[in-house]
């Protein structure tokens, strides 16, 4: 096995599960989520050696991916008939709020899919305006609008009850 190779598997094993997680939160469906990150890690290993940050270059392949994923006609017809599925392999919650990242996650597969990239890269991987859309690929201006609207609508959508459980615990 190559340097090259032994850095790549080396890369992959310390960063899969967040990247499932992410593909997960920007798409809402494990198995799309799984195809998104695979798709993504097989364009970085052809660039390797090019790549000047793969971390990076990883995130922003991967949300690409899986936002191209949910694009497809496909898609539209298999979420026409699940309507809230939860994810299908359990993943334990160690926060005991999982009530809460039960109604957040399904509040968020309600949101159009560069809205919800937008939200994930922001909120859930701490990304900055500008990293986000560079992410994206597009103006600083449309991350904030999506920002804004985002959150407007995930505060229509879980409801005054939300805030005012949330508020009370801070």
């Amino acid at each position: 096995m190559s340097d090259k190779e032994a850095e790549f598997r080396e890369f992959v094993g310390a960063r899969m599960d967040s990247l499932r997680g992410l593909a997960y939160l920007t798409c809402g469906d494990w198995q799309v989520a799984e195809d998104a990150v695979l798709g993504a890690l097989a364009k970085l290993y052809a660039r390797w050696q090019r790549v000047d940050n793969p971390e990076a270059y990883a995130k922003t392949a991967v949300v690409r991916a899986a936002i191209d994923e949910t694009r497809r006609p496909w898609w539209r017809r298999e979420q026409a008939h699940s309507h809230a599925a939860l994810p299908d392999r359990a993943v334990p919650d160690r926060t005991g709020a999982v009530e809460d990242r039960v109604h957040v996650r399904a509040a968020l597969g309600q949101l159009p899919a560069k809205v919800r990239a937008v939200l994930v890269l922001r909120f859930l991987e701490g990304l900055s305006v500008q990293q986000t859309a560079a992410a994206l690929r597009c103006p600083e201006g449309t991350v904030k609008a999506y920002t804004s609207r985002g959150l407007e609508s995930l505060r229509g959508i879980l409801g005054d009850s939300w805030e005012g459980r949330h508020e009370a615990a801070v």
